[in-house]
């Protein structure tokens, strides 16, 4: 089992910049492909953006790609999500998921997907 943890979410200006983090504690870090999803006030969760257990693929949704670049560092148990030129249709609760993978080079995108997932942290862009 792991336990995943979400910082980093803020009010920024439109045009702005954040990085979110995600740490993970409990079962080895390297076993797991990594997810980040995001979910506005009455709407669903959707998928942002995903990266394999290797680290070596990424994909994300067409709405972030180009803005969004998703990361893991490995010693430090963390995955990252470097958000640029927001917009305000970017504002949500944003939430880190992980699951363990039948292949280390596959992505998931799918909510139902993933087994475990952190308590979100919140992104408002302001226009």
């Amino acid at each position: 089992q792991v336990r995943l943890v979400e910082s980093g979410g803020s009010l920024v200006q439109a045009g702005g910049s954040l990085r979110l983090s995600c740490a993970a504690s409990g079962r080895t870090f390297s076993s797991y492909a990594m997810g980040w999803f995001r979910q506005a006030p009455g709407k669903e969760r959707e998928f942002v953006a995903a990266i394999a257990r290797s680290g070596s693929s990424t994909y994300y949704a067409n709405s972030v790609k180009g803005r969004f670049a998703i990361s893991r560092d490995m010693p430090k148990n963390t995955v990252y999500l470097q958000m640029n030129s927001l917009k305000p249709e970017d504002t949500a609760n944003y939430y880190c998921a992980a699951t363990i993978p039948m292949f280390q080079y596959r992505v998931y995108t799918g909510v139902g997907e993933y087994d475990y997932w952190g308590q979100g942290t919140q992104v408002t862009v302001s226009s």
